[in-house]
């Protein structure tokens, strides 16, 4: 749909390379400490990449150099193959950005907003420009709402325009700062099916602290921490986590004996209780699968107790991950 205007906007002369997004050894120094230690990004075309970690982590300063708007200390780095301090006018001009908090001229409707953006990109014929923003605001959601003023739109319309906005240059990276921030679950929800819609037509590199979000559309995750990276992965790898098998069960009742069961088993390496009112949840790690799917559920009521309300092998989300990393730094 939008791939018409393709052959007028000025691309350069960047071979292609399979990586939008590499660096090696990317490194920031200020006075006051390290903002970024060696950073090794390889982003590939068309993924959708959460960039995530703590405020502090160097995930603006990472930016800031992918776009040429800070010098490096040490170490290099390319997008679309260009260097990111020898070729940043170049790289600017092939990417969208958005901003967390996007600012509009309320008086102005949403069509009148991607018309002015958009003549900075384009200079042909008004007949082109028009399909343009007309493909665009469809893309997002907003045909229905085109030449209604801004003022009117609730926050979840109004990062959608954003996107409108940052992608009408038809850009082959778009950088989204907190895309889905501060808006209720139907707008995220709609900014996330709009990301998916983007992913066929560029490459979307984006920060965000909401991670089931993350865990809903990303490919890659990239996590810092301190200026260090801690992770750097496709999420289904990242969600596999050490392939230690883990089953979570939820009991009622006397659970002394049960306990003592599993924990005499040679493939049961671990049992975790925690207590919660009046039952408890057990974290048992074991080493065999298969003797764990036969004999783990009958041994816990072999005697009649305890009663098992919740039963099933552990699911790792991205935020015990997460957490797990930021909070160990391992």
């Amino acid at each position: 749909m939008l791939s018409t205007f393709r052959q007028n906007v000025g691309h350069g002369d960047a071979r292609s390379d399979a990586y939008v997004i590499e660096t090696h050894n990317l490194s920031k120094r200020y006075k006051t400490g390290i903002a970024l230690k060696g950073l090794n990004l390889r982003i590939p075309k068309n993924t959708i990449c959460g960039f995530l970690g703590p405020n502090g982590a160097g995930k603006s300063t990472a930016i800031r150099l992918l776009l040429g708007l800070s010098k490096a200390s040490s170490g290099n780095g390319m997008v679309f193959g260009l260097d990111i301090e020898r070729d940043s006018v170049a790289i600017r001009r092939r990417v969208g950005y958005l901003a967390q908090d996007p600012h509009f001229y309320d008086h102005m409707t949403a069509r009148q907003t991607l018309r002015f953006v958009c003549s900075f990109f384009y200079s042909g014929p008004s007949s082109v420009l028009e399909k343009r923003i007309s493909d665009s605001l469809d893309l997002v959601g907003l045909n229905d709402k085109a030449d209604r003023p801004i003022k009117g739109f609730s926050g979840g319309e109004r990062q959608r325009l954003g996107i409108a906005q940052a992608y009408i240059n038809h850009p082959q990276l778009m950088i989204l700062d907190e895309p889905a921030a501060s808006i209720d679950p139907i707008g995220r929800r709609d900014i996330l099916e709009v990301m998916q819609r983007l992913r066929q037509y560029t490459t979307i590199f984006y920060s965000t602290h909401l991670l089931d979000d993350v865990q809903r559309v990303s490919d890659m995750v990239v996590i810092l921490k301190d200026g260090e990276m801690l992770a750097h992965a496709p999420i289904e790898e990242l969600l596999a986590g050490s392939g230690e098998v883990v089953y979570e069960l939820q009991l009622e009742g006397e659970t002394s004996s049960a306990y003592e069961r599993l924990s005499s088993q040679a493939w049961v390496k671990q049992v975790s209780v925690m207590r919660e009112r009046d039952q408890e949840r057990w974290y048992v790690s074991v080493s065999d699968e298969e003797s764990a799917k036969m004999f783990l559920l009958p041994l816990l009521i072999q005697d009649g107790q305890p009663y098992v309300s919740a039963f099933g092998r552990k699911k790792h989300g991205l935020e015990d991950i997460f957490l797990s990393m930021v909070e160990n730094d391992k």
